[in-house]
């Protein structure tokens, strides 16, 4: 899917590519692929490791083109894993500038891919452009981080009363959610850096401001992702326990009910025997037996009691 924008302010569509115009592209088809290294002269390389789902963020400068690339987050199903990151390329050339991501996201959404709140006709400032996209990215990972923190707690409930492994697998993929916002936004914060060096004698103001404000939210995202991936590696460990432990009582509980209805068995077994006793004329013979064991059953639940084996 493509689109063009007059400007990078994303509000004015075009059908035809112009010079300064911004081509916003997602998931794109053999054909459009094609257009993109055809047409508008991308190199092909430059897609495919764009395309590329483990593709590092890196800045990249060539005499024709820049070639930013940033890693943010997206909600997928993949394997159970509620949360990924995947490869966000910005291919700046001076007549056009061209975003390319391989699957739907929260930071440039296709139907509204605007970063501007504000209402603006003419956006020209690349780097403003790139400092307000890596600033949206963080906000989207510290959306989703809440979220896992959600779900977690949630996990955490299941897993009290729990003697299975499916809520602890469930917490698990939580902690691979956390390792990938871990290690993109490390990276992603080695990018800004970059950008930042580079055009230091040449930032305006404004773009200083956002610069530290992308900084500022990359950081707290990675602040809480380590906080968060530390407190489940330990929950992790506390709640095998737990699970181990819940497993022992169910199995003692188990043991104890054997052992109950075994004096009763016991009991008519001995006199079940066809041998000679001195109950099998006596009318009280059965009762008698019955009443036996019904007392020592509930003797042993008493002492099981006490001594809390049941």
């Amino acid at each position: 899917m493509i689109k063009i924008f007059k400007s990078l302010a994303g509000q004015i569509s075009l059908s035809n590519p112009e010079k300064g115009c911004w081509i916003n592209v997602l998931e794109p088809t053999t054909a459009e692929i094609n257009h993109l290294t055809n047409d508008l002269n991308v190199p092909e390389d430059i897609i495919r490791d764009i395309l590329d789902v483990d593709e590092r963020p890196r800045v990249e400068y060539d005499d024709d083109f820049t070639l930013i690339i940033f890693r943010i987050p997206v909600a997928t199903d993949n394997n159970g894993v509620p949360y990924q990151t995947v490869p966000l390329g910005i291919f700046v050339s001076s007549d056009f500038t061209l975003t390319l991501c391989s699957t739907k996201n929260e930071v440039l959404n296709f139907e509204s891919p605007t970063l501007y709140k504000e209402k603006k006709q003419q956006v020209s400032d690349v780097l403003n452009f790139l400092f307000r996209l890596s600033l949206r990215s963080a906000q989207v990972f510290l959306i989703y981080l809440k979220q896992i923190n959600q779900q977690t707690a949630a996990i955490e409930q299941d897993l009290e009363k729990s003697i299975r492994n499916k809520e602890l697998n469930k917490l698990l993929k939580m902690e691979k959610c956390l390792v990938y916002f871990i290690t993109s936004l490390k990276a992603n914060e080695l990018v800004l850096a970059k950008l930042g060096n580079a055009k230091k004698n040449t930032i305006s103001e404004i773009n200083e401001d956002l610069l530290e404000d992308a900084i500022i939210e990359n950081k707290q995202a990675l602040e809480m992702s380590q906080i968060y991936s530390d407190i489940q590696s330990g929950m992790m460990d506390a709640f095998a326990s737990v699970i181990s432990n819940n497993l022992n009582v169910v199995m003692k509980q188990l043991a104890s009910i054997s052992i109950i209805l075994m004096i009763p068995t016991l009991i008519a077994s001995m006199y079940g025997m066809n041998v000679p006793n001195s109950a099998e004329t006596s009318p009280w013979a059965f009762p008698s037996i019955l009443g036996a064991s019904v007392f020592m059953s509930g003797l042993g639940i008493f002492i099981f009691r006490k001594r809390n084996w049941f």
